[in-house]
């Protein structure tokens, strides 16, 4: 019924380059986890390995958001909602860091795992700010809240698409 190219439409932000690295680090998240599950119990005390388990998870969850969200951005044109997916895609980046360094105190043996993570965290950083600078800032809707608006629209602009109404006999 519905038949897409993989490259319009539907699917085809599955070509894009920055979503392409949040596959590669979600799989090798996917390694690393699978590498902490196996080996992590040796010798820490029920507390250290459930905090242990924790930061794993959250890698693992932070990383699938990055690649939902990177999605979602792809898959309409409007600039506040891209920026919307943008800023959670950067905070769910971050805490992926943050839960390397987490993890790093445990001290457990094969975990240079996590710098291999980390240096492909930054080369998913350098792809990210150039999928950023290719948002149609002038594609938008005014973000009444007032975080994603272009340079130079506030949340309180009048909104030509407000004269526009459909009621009635107008209809």
């Amino acid at each position: 019924m519905f038949e897409y190219e993989e490259n319009e439409g539907f699917g085809a932000y599955k070509k894009v380059p920055v979503y392409i690295k949040a596959v590669e680090i979600t799989d090798l998240v996917d390694k690393i986890v699978t590498f902490i599950n196996e080996s992590i119990d040796l010798n820490l005390e029920e507390t250290e390995l459930l905090m242990a388990k924790s930061y794993a998870d959250d890698i693992v969850l932070n990383a699938q958001t990055i690649v939902a969200k990177i999605a979602g951005a792809e898959s309409g044109e409007l600039y506040d909602i891209k920026m919307e997916n943008a800023s959670l895609i950067r905070k769910a980046a971050r805490e992926i860091s943050t839960n390397c360094t987490g993890l790093k105190m445990f001290e457990i043996k094969g975990f240079d795992y996590l710098d291999l993570l980390r240096e492909e965290m930054e080369s998913f950083r350098v792809e990210f700010a150039e999928w950023v600078k290719s948002f149609d800032p002038w594609n938008y809707h005014i973000d009444r809240w007032g975080l994603f608006n272009p340079p130079g629209v506030n949340y309180d602009d009048h909104d030509p698409d407000d004269d526009f109404s459909i009621e009635g006999d107008d209809f």
